[in-house]
């Protein structure tokens, strides 16, 4: 299991690949609200632990294990977001913050039922397609 904040920088780094950008350091800093510093000793650590290839200065790539971790966070954040606003009800404006705190919290089995109980969404409140679980 990633820690909260390694799984943050591998979502980032995905969410701003699934925009079709050239994913650098400062994207990564700009998108998190992190300092440029914070994210450059991450980036470091996350290479070093095989989750991204990355070299400073140049453009990161997230590695076959990184990517799986990534699309599978997206894809619960996702699921919940659609929870929160089709089942809970929840305001659309809020439901991105919510879905990012419990995106860590619950079980695949949970997130699975979820998207199950929803009658398997293709997509989130947003538009934005909603990866399978592997």
């Amino acid at each position: 299991m990633e820690s909260i904040s390694r799984e943050d920088y591998l979502r980032a780094i995905y969410h701003l690949m699934e925009e079709n950008k050239e994913v650098r350091s400062v994207e990564v800093a700009d998108y998190l609200n992190i300092s440029k510093p914070s994210v450059s000793e991450m980036l470091k650590n996350l290479d070093k632990d095989g989750l991204i290839g990355y070299k400073r200065y140049s453009k990161i790539n997230l590695t076959r294990r990184g990517f799986n971790i990534a699309k599978n966070l997206t894809a619960r954040h996702r699921i919940i977001e659609a929870f929160l606003k089709d089942t809970l009800k929840i305001n659309p404006n809020a439901i991105h913050e919510e879905a990012h705190r419990l995106e860590h919290a619950f079980s695949t089995e949970s997130i699975e039922k979820i998207r199950k109980m929803l009658h398997n969404p293709k997509t989130d409140p947003h538009g934005k397609p909603i990866p399978r679980i592997s």
